[in-house]
């Protein structure tokens, strides 16, 4: 069994990581400079790996095809996005429809 203490000690040292982690990249960004298109190639590979992740996410679970309403619900959700309405409105949504699909089917 886990005690209190270190699950403490790992929320305190995981923390600690991150922060560690995010304040390095603004720190070497003074020390390197890197070529436009370098940079511009790493935006488009964030694209492509968020687009990729959510595809994956959407039709697939674990080993098994997911169910018609996480694709519908994910649907929606986008479909709100793109509409630019507030992130809360554009994940309850895409939940509620898909409970809805998954309750009519």
């Amino acid at each position: 069994m886990i005690s209190g203490g270190a699950i403490v000690l790992s929320a305190a040292v995981l923390g600690a990581g991150t922060f560690a982690y995010r304040a390095a990249g603004p720190m070497l960004n003074a020390r390197f400079t890197m070529k436009p298109r370098t940079v511009e190639l790493m935006s488009t590979a964030a694209i492509v790996l968020l687009v990729a992740l959510t595809v994956t996410s959407t039709f697939a679970d674990g080993t098994d095809l997911a169910d018609p309403a996480r694709p519908i619900g994910v649907l929606v959700g986008g479909a709100l996005a793109w509409r630019r309405a507030p992130f809360v409105v554009v994940v309850i949504s895409a939940a509620v429809t898909a409970a809805l699909v998954r309750l009519v089917l």
